[in-house]
């Protein structure tokens, strides 16, 4: 059974949450079911929000790099 853990800046998803994780746990599941040949119901799925202040990328808290693009 294919567990996905998709981990998410929660201020990414705010305006939407629960239609945002809909669409792409569908998506997802979809596609894990399909290329792997398994039922959809055999596919977990499990998001991780976190805050853009506790994420980092290339040394720059991601709040910062979202800031400035």
């Amino acid at each position: 059974m294919p567990f996905v853990n998709i981990r998410i800046v929660k201020q990414v998803i705010e305006n939407d949450p629960e239609g945002i994780k809909a669409k792409v746990q569908s998506d997802v599941t979809a596609s894990l079911a399909e290329a792997a040949g398994i039922p959809a119901e055999n596919v977990w799925v499990t998001f991780d929000e976190i805050d853009e202040s506790d994420w980092f990328a290339g040394g720059e808290r991601v709040k910062d790099l979202r800031a400035n693009s």
